[in-house]
């Protein structure tokens, strides 16, 4: 008998990956003479990161579609003849979409595996692109929005899932801190495009991230851990022999997992809501929603969102240059983050970016209040624009250190086997409501007081230093097995 029973009520044999390729890696790792891509997978082992590569373009679709509504918002407006609220409501509808995601991406990812919802994801998203592109009214803008943001939903899930899964224990922070750099390539590229094209033909592009991982995923393996859940062992073996490249001995690893997935399934698979009771499931639960729901309500997609409005707000002339700019250096800082997640820690990150984020704010919102005050025309108002520019660029810099990809790594990492797709659809469905909220409030209190929106956030990050001071783990160099164990 398999380390995981195979029938749990007959139900096992539903649970199939989707996009099955286990027979040619089960065939590479076990020839030696085997040519081309997979002796360059034995002589080097980079499959790994081609893997992350690939399904980093889950996360460009993510980032295009949060940062479409900046470049395009007065041109739609103009074209379809929409008043602001109408438009906020269009920016918003991702979320939405994103929300019943959310709730479906845990299961779907369980069931039919972490390449099968990728997949599936891909779909409406290419569907809903196409739909604000030929859109003549504004119920064609949302219905397209509302495909768009489900399968942002599923992605935001399942790809940190997946990277965290396939990544071993020294590179998991790096490689899984690409899928908010990813994002923010994709937040870039629609700031960058919208500066060139109009919003109907940067919603055709819109679709090119999703057209390139449909085929991507043909050609890289399944998740090794999901594949032991389901107790598919050869296929589970072969697979984690890719990633760690075909001359590794992976023996230590197999063991150690099927220990794991040994001591958390049992016959009755679905976990019954007393059992949240216990430490080992309630607290990882409650860190994941809790740091999540935090990244969204310290107001970065409001500012993202809508932020040639708030430099032209701040006397900037050039606000959609200046928007790509902050996306341009919003990539950097990602991408220092990246580099330095694996070797500072998650836990130190997150505090100096919370604590960056804070001070940051504050300097925006004293900006934006003593402007009211002072004349248009004086040299004071223009110093105080630049110093509110200023702010939000640190801000972005700040939350690009930490509170942008660490969040995502941690619930990655800390959630439980036995209940990650549950828990896990309910901390990315507190997210997508974190970031609905924030994204349909941040014009109408914008509007209403610039330098009060910029305090609100200010206290949500002040915040967010105090609960990571003392809830958050510090999961560097641990195996996701060792994460899981230091909860009980």
């Amino acid at each position: 008998m398999s380390f995981r029973e195979e029938s749990d009520d007959g139900r096992a044999d539903l649970r199939k990956p989707f996009l099955h390729t286990g027979s040619w890696y089960r065939m590479g790792s076990r020839q030696s003479s085997m040519m081309g891509s997979s002796q360059a997978i034995r002589d080097s082992s980079i499959s790994v990161v081609a893997c992350v590569l690939i399904v980093a373009l889950g996360p460009i679709q993510f980032g295009f579609t949060a940062g479409y509504s900046s470049p395009t918002q007065s041109a739609i407006i103009k074209d379809l003849n929409l008043s602001v609220s109408e438009f906020s409501l269009f920016g918003s509808l991702c979320n939405v979409g994103a929300m019943v995601g959310a709730i479906c991406s845990g299961q779907i990812a369980e069931y039919i595996g972490r390449k099968g919802s990728l997949m599936i994801a891909a779909i409406p998203n290419i569907i809903g692109w196409l739909t604000i592109s030929f859109a003549k009214d504004v119920s064609f803008l949302y219905m397209g929005r509302l495909l768009e943001g489900f399968g942002v939903g599923i992605i935001s899930y399942t790809v940190p899932v997946y990277i965290a899964e396939i990544a071993p224990q020294n590179m998991r922070g790096s490689l899984g801190s690409v899928n908010q750099l990813s994002v923010t390539i994709g937040i870039m590229l629609a700031y960058l495009l919208g500066l060139f094209v109009n919003w109907r033909l940067l919603a055709v592009l819109g679709i090119l991230p999703c057209l390139a991982l449909i085929p991507g995923l043909f050609f890289i393996p399944e998740s090794p851990r999901w594949l032991a859940k389901m107790g598919m062992t050869d296929d589970f073996e072969a697979s984690l022999q890719v990633l760690r490249g075909f001359d590794t001995d992976i023996t230590l690893e197999v063991n150690e997992i099927k220990r794991s997935v040994a001591s958390s399934t049992s016959r009755r698979s679905t976990i019954r809501f007393a059992e949240f009771k216990q430490k080992r499931y309630w607290l990882p639960l409650m860190i994941g929603i809790v740091l999540l729901m935090l990244q969204q309500l310290s107001g970065t997609n409001g500012v993202l969102f809508y932020s040639s409005e708030i430099f032209r707000s701040a006397g900037i002339s050039s606000s959609n240059i200046a928007t790509f700019a902050v996306g341009a250096i919003q990539v950097v800082a990602t991408g220092v983050a990246t580099w330095l997640v694996d070797k500072v820690g998650r836990r130190i990150l997150l505090i100096i970016s919370s604590a960056g984020m804070a001070l940051s704010l504050l300097l925006v919102a004293i900006a934006f209040f003593v402007k009211g005050f002072v004349a248009k025309d004086s040299s004071i108002f223009n110093i105080l624009g630049i110093l509110s520019v200023v702010g939000v660029v640190l801000m972005i810099i700040s939350f690009s250190l930490g509170m942008g990809p660490i969040p995502w790594l941690i619930m990655s990492e800390i959630l439980p086997v036995k209940i990650k797709s549950l828990a896990g659809s309910l901390a990315t469905l507190c997210n997508w409501l974190s970031s609905w909220i924030i994204t349909l409030t941040a014009p109408l209190l914008l509007a209403w007081s610039s330098g009060g929106t910029f305090i609100i956030y200010t206290a949500v990050s002040a915040l967010t230093v105090v609960f990571v001071s003392i809830w958050v783990p510090e999961t560097k160099g641990k195996t996701l097995e060792e994460i899981q164990f230091s909860f009980r």
